[in-house]
């Protein structure tokens, strides 16, 4: 369990600095980022190495908030205005499905993919994820500037 014990220190801040950009709620991030940590530990096998394991994290965590989402729309309706506005990625979710959108990002350069995932689902600076990556913040934003132009454009954008 040590192991696990030193991701949690390493990435429970990442995976909790994602969630408020998404959950708007710091109480309910808490809460995701716990359960976060849970299912990593009961699907720790399933981590194949693909991609970061903080971008795996941050994964799971998107997933639990959806999770969420489709519980709570279960339970009751939601407040007609919220004052909540819809993020950059939930506005694309929306018009184009998340099943596509996830299959382009996944398609992407590995360097690209990651950067992707932490900028637009992780909510991280590029500050961030040029340290999360061991890289510079040019380096980050050089990335996801290719990266979303790919996306846009249909294509795999050079890897460099």
């Amino acid at each position: 369990m040590t192991d696990m014990d030193a991701i949690y220190r390493e990435y429970a801040q990442t995976v909790y600095h994602f969630l408020p950009s998404q959950t708007r709620d710091p109480d309910l991030a808490e809460e995701l980022t716990q359960e976060t940590f849970y299912q990593a530990i009961r699907s720790i096998h399933r981590f194949d190495g693909s991609c970061k394991l903080s971008v795996w994290l941050c994964q799971i965590a998107k997933h639990l908030w959806y999770q969420h989402l489709r519980k709570s729309r279960r339970e009751g309706p939601l407040e007609e205005d919220t004052g909540v506005v819809p993020s950059a990625e939930e506005a694309v979710l929306g018009s184009s499905g998340q099943v596509e959108l996830l299959k382009r990002v996944h398609a992407l350069p590995e360097s690209q993919r990651e950067v992707v995932y932490l900028r637009s689902f992780g909510g991280l600076s590029f500050r961030e994820i040029g340290d999360v990556l061991g890289r510079t913040e040019v380096w980050a934003r050089v990335t996801f500037h290719r990266g979303r132009e790919a996306l846009r454009t249909g294509g795999n954008s050079h890897e460099k």
